[in-house]
Formats: structure tokens, sequence, C-alpha cells
């Protein structure tokens, strides 16, 4: 009786359960079809309007794939693990656009949601905000608080505003990444390393508590250069003198006891914003400028989101009857196989440029790299389908962003040439292998393995260890690739052996630098390095055609009915109602979160088959 009572209650849960999510699925149907047989209304842009840069997130080279489901389901839910990201080319067309545009009266720059930034990409921004200014509208810049990679951007608006009770972080840049050595003993993880170059750093966080010394001499020489890059822009943009930035804490001490710790006075008295001003003072000023919309209690604006969705043109696929210059985006780890957009998988990534090798009207290709590294073996399968390209009589460019160091640079090194932004961060030409077996582990647990093998070489694995001889010849096989790496940049670059090696050893370098030892042939944009590419190939008229993967049908049905406008309207949740924190104590622990993840990753990526890799982990710069 009790035992039919229960499986009566589960029955009911169960029965409830099934509805409950039979519900939900007929709900999103019927989003759906509205979202796909509606007529979505183009958000209207009205004479005299303020264009709201709002940018949230992270600015990226290329937007990481998200399953379209898992997106919107992310927004119903609240989900903070997928990634929030802006596409650097979005924000600066929109920009160019907004300037040409006679509808848009000025600019607004709110950047409190704004991710870290690497100088690189806040540098294309900034541009487009001087072209914008060239129009002779004005650029405003206003928050509660401006983080580092915010401020750079805020340095070029006409004015510049804080809230009273707000202020600046402006602190420079770091690398301290994690080390695990001691967490690896504790777990009873025996590390097998095998590396060479003198600065390759890439494995100290498994065999060291500490960074090395000499790690410490390569990443300080250039920090400080990208460092000296931010404050001379910024200052040339305030009209101050460098010295007004703080490096030591005191110095910073005494400039804080002279407004007696207010933040804000220390902004304004130093000269980091024009005024002090709160969210409402700062609307009526607007309101001053071009007046109010709808409901009278706000100014004439237009969102980044509303205006790019409005003035972006229709993707209509590349035009099959003109020449064309193609770019591929290659931005994250590089990894062995297949992976989507926001990895490098050396076999999809070599598709994309065999696309771009089999298409006749593509006559140049610009290879855009964002990119620490990673498998060694990925890296030579996307440098010979880039061999492959010149071979078929296209010149090939690679055109640095951020980052492209250690596999970033193996990937680059065989273009016809090679362009980078003053500030990225290239180099780390060294190699190294790693194997983490886990005997010791299994032991405390009392689980062990042993058996018979009909050679020697089957007799080490994950659960049994490594034998010394085999560690040996893991070691001649890093040796090899190292040899194989500067000799690849040797040939490639017409430099003798022992001058690639003079700069290599796994060492850090900012793009002014590399430039100087004959790494990089031009330091440039990406635009420039399309007309570069263009002017190669003897193109006068071209279209610049992204190549990217292609969805399969059902990936595109589920992109159409759930990225639609009307989805999203329909599922989304608003931002502005989520809990603020402190702004400080929020983006550091975002850092945090960041930093932990990343190190994480990173061993979920070692997929290379010869376990050798040219991976830059230093390559992550803090704020």
């Amino acid at each position: 009786m009790i035992g039919k009572f229960f499986l009566g209650i589960w029955h009911a849960i169960n029965f409830s359960r099934r509805l409950i999510l039979n519900f939900l699925f007929f709900l999103l149907i019927i989003a759906a079809m509205i979202g796909v047989f509606s007529t979505e209304e183009q958000p209207q842009v009205t004479q005299d309007s303020v264009l709201r840069l709002n940018l949230s997130g992270k600015l990226v080279e290329q937007l990481t794939y998200v399953d379209p489901i898992d997106a919107a389901m992310g927004d119903v839910f609240g989900k903070q693990d997928l990634p929030k990201e802006m596409l650097v080319d979005d924000v600066v067309n929109t920009i160019n656009t907004a300037a040409r545009d006679p509808r848009i009266k000025a600019l607004y720059l709110d950047l409190r949601h704004m991710h870290y930034a690497h100088l690189d990409k806040l540098r294309d921004i900034a541009g487009a905000i001087e072209s914008f200014k060239e129009s002779e509208k004005k650029v405003f810049a206003h928050s509660p608080y401006f983080s580092q990679s915010q401020y750079y951007l805020a340095a070029h608006a006409d004015e510049v505003s804080v809230h009273p009770y707000g202020g600046i972080n402006i602190s420079g840049y770091g690398s301290y990444p994690m080390y695990f050595k001691e967490a690896l003993e504790k777990l009873k993880v025996t590390q097998h390393i095998f590396r060479v170059g003198t600065y390759k750093s890439a494995v100290e966080p498994f065999i060291r508590n500490d960074m090395s010394a000499a790690a410490k001499e390569a990443n300080k020489l250039w920090l400080n250069t990208l460092w000296s890059q931010y404050k001379q822009d910024v200052a040339n943009k305030r009209g101050f003198e460098l010295a007004n930035f703080d490096e030591t804490l005191t110095q910073y001490v005494d400039k804080m006891a002279s407004v007696t710790g207010d933040s804000a006075q220390f902004a304004l008295k130093y000269g980091w914003v024009d005024s002090l001003e709160t969210d409402q003072e700062f609307n009526q000023k607007m309101i001053d400028l071009v007046g109010t919309q709808n409901n009278g209690k706000r100014f004439k604006q237009i969102s980044f989101e509303d205006y790019f969705a409005s003035t972006a043109s229709h993707d209509f696929g590349p035009n099959p009857f003109t020449e064309k210059v193609a770019v591929v985006v290659a931005k994250g780890t590089i990894v062995d196989g297949k992976r989507k957009a926001g990895m490098i998988g050396g076999d999809s990534t070599a598709a994309l440029l065999r696309k771009a090798r089999l298409d006749d009207k593509v006559k140049a290709v610009v290879l855009r790299i964002d990119s620490g590294g990673g498998s060694m073996f990925a890296s030579e399968v996307i440098r010979n389908e880039v061999l492959a390209i010149k071979a078929a009589g296209k010149p090939v460019i690679a055109s640095m962003g951020s980052v492209a160091a250690s596999g970033g640079y193996w990937i680059a090194a065989s273009a016809n040439e090679i362009w980078a932004s003053p500030s990225t961060i290239t180099g780390s030409i060294g190699v190294f292998g790693t194997i983490l077996t886990f005997e010791n582990s299994l032991k405390e647990l009392g689980v062990y393995s042993d058996g018979v093998a009909t050679t020697e070489l089957k007799s080490s694995s994950l659960s049994r260890g490594l034998d010394p001889k085999f560690a040996d010849v893991l070691q001649m096989g890093v040796e090899d690739a190292y040899n194989k790496f500067i000799s690849v940049i040797a040939d490639s670059r017409n430099l003798p052996v022992s001058d690639v090696d003079d700069v290599a050893q796994g060492r850090v370098w900012l793009a002014t630098q590399a430039h100087e030892f004959g790494l990089i042939d031009q330091l440039g944009t990406k635009q420039q390095a399309i007309e570069a590419a263009a002017k190669m190939a003897n193109l006068e008229h071209y279209d610049i055609y992204t190549v990217e993967q292609t969805l399969s049908e059902k990936e595109q049905l589920l992109q159409d009915i759930f990225g639609s406008a009307t989805m999203q309207s329909l599922l989304s949740a608003s931002e502005d109602n989520a809990p603020s924190l402190n702004p400080i104590a929020h983006e550091g622990l975002n850092q945090l979160f960041y930093q932990v993840k990343q190190s994480a990753a990173m061993i979920t990526q070692f997929n290379d088959p010869n376990n050798i890799y040219t991976l830059c982990t230093t390559c992550i710069v803090g704020e």
C-alpha cells in the first residue's frame, strides 16, 4: 500500500515535469514562428540623435561560436558562462557610419560594461573616434567609473566626466600567471616536462611556484614598452605630461592625500576628467544639446546595437563576379583537428585557407592572427596551406592582432609579408612538451596498473608513468621541433639561423621590437594589411571577403530562429536590471575567475599528437 502511494506520487511528479517541459517547448516554438514570420521593425534614427556607444563585453577579432539555443536559454536563465563579445570591426564600422550620417549629432561613449581590451583593439576604435570628430561632431565620455581600458577610449572624447562619487583606475600592465607545482605534488601527479628556450616559460606553471628570473626579465621588457605606448597615447590626447601617471604607491598615496582620499576629485585635479557630473546632470546636458525623445525625460539617442541593426547591410554572401581579398581569422588557442569559431583547429582553419585558395575570384589572402599558439602539429598544418596559397600564385599577408606569438608566429612565418600593430605581442619562439601521469595519484587511492606487452614501447602510460628512456626520446623530439621552428623562420624571413636563435629562445617581444629584428615587415592595421595584399595582387577594384565556416542546415535553421530580433526581445533579460556591484570589486572578481578558467582550460587544450607545443602562456596581459 505504501509502495503504491509513493509510486503514485512519483508518477504525478513525473507527469508534472513533462507537462512543464512540453509547455516551455511549445512556447518556444510559438515564439520562434513569430520570430520567423513576423516583419521586424528596424529601429528608427531621429534627427539630431546621439549615438550611445554602450559597448558591453569583450572586444574580439572573431565571435566565439555559441549554439543558438544555448544562447537563447542563457538569456532566459541568466547563464554567465556564455561569452559576451563584440567584433572590433562592427564597432569601427558603426562609428564610421555615424560620422557620415546627418541624423547623428554626437557620440556618447558609455563604456561602463566594456571589459578589458588589448591596446591593439582600443587603438582601432580610437582611430574611428578621431575620424568621427573630424566630421565636426562632438564626442562625450561619461561613467561612474573608468577602468584602464575604458579610459583609453574616453581620453579621445572632447569632454570626459565622471560621477562625483566615482573615479578611475589606471595602474599599468602586469603578468601574474598562476603556478601549480605544489598543487600537483599534493595530488601526486607526476610531471614530465621537455622544453627548449631559455625564456620559454610556458611550462613554468607546472614546475615552479613562482616566475623565474629569466621570465621576469623578458616580461618586464615588453610590458614596459606596452605601458609606454599606453601612456604616450593618453598623455597626447589629454595634454598632460607622462609624469602625471602614478607608478609608485608613495606617489599615488601623496596625491590621494591632497584630495583627502576623494577619487573623483583626484581625477579632476590631475586632469583625467574635465568635470564631475551625476547621471542626471549629464542627461540634462545632452537634452540641452539635442532635445528629448518619446517621454521627454531622456535625450534623443540610439544605442549601439539598434544603430548597428538599422545601418548594417544585409549579408547576401560574396559577390561571385568581383575579384576579392579574402580574410581568414585565426583566433584562440591552436589545437589539433576541427574547432568552431573562437578556437583555431588545425584542420578547420586550413580548410578556410583552402577555400580561399580554390576560389578563382580570390586574388590575395590576409591571415588575421590573434593567438598565443598551441599545438605545433596543428600550426604546421595551417602553415602548409599558406604555402599552398603562395604556390597557387596568390600573395598572403599575415596581419597580427593583439597576440601572434609561438604557434601564432609559426603560422605567420611563411606569409609574403607580416604586418602587426605596434602593440602586438609576438615572438615566444620556443617549444615544449608535457605529459602528466597519474601512477602516484592512483596509488594513493589503492589503484594499480599491471600487465604485459609485446614491446617495451608499450610499457609507458598515464596510469603507469613514463620510462626514462622514453623521456629521452621526447626531449630529442622537442629539440628537433625547436630546430625546425627557427629553420622555418630563417628560410621564410631570409635570416641566418643563428640570428633567429638569438631573438628566439622563447622570448616575448612587442611588434616594435620584433620589427627591428626582422621578424615583422611592417607596422600597421588590418585595413592597411588588406590594402597591401590588394596592391601585391595588382587589384584596384575589389571586395573584402571574410571566409567563415559554413553552418550545417540544422545550425543555420536554429540560427535563423533563435537569432532573430523578435526572438531575442522575447527571451532576453535586461542587462540594466542586473544587480550592480562595486565596479572595482566586480572587475577584480571577473579577472580572477577568468584567470583560473584560462589556466584550467590550458591543460584540456593539450591535444597535439606528438605532445609538442609552441604556446605563450605569459602573453595574457592584465590591467
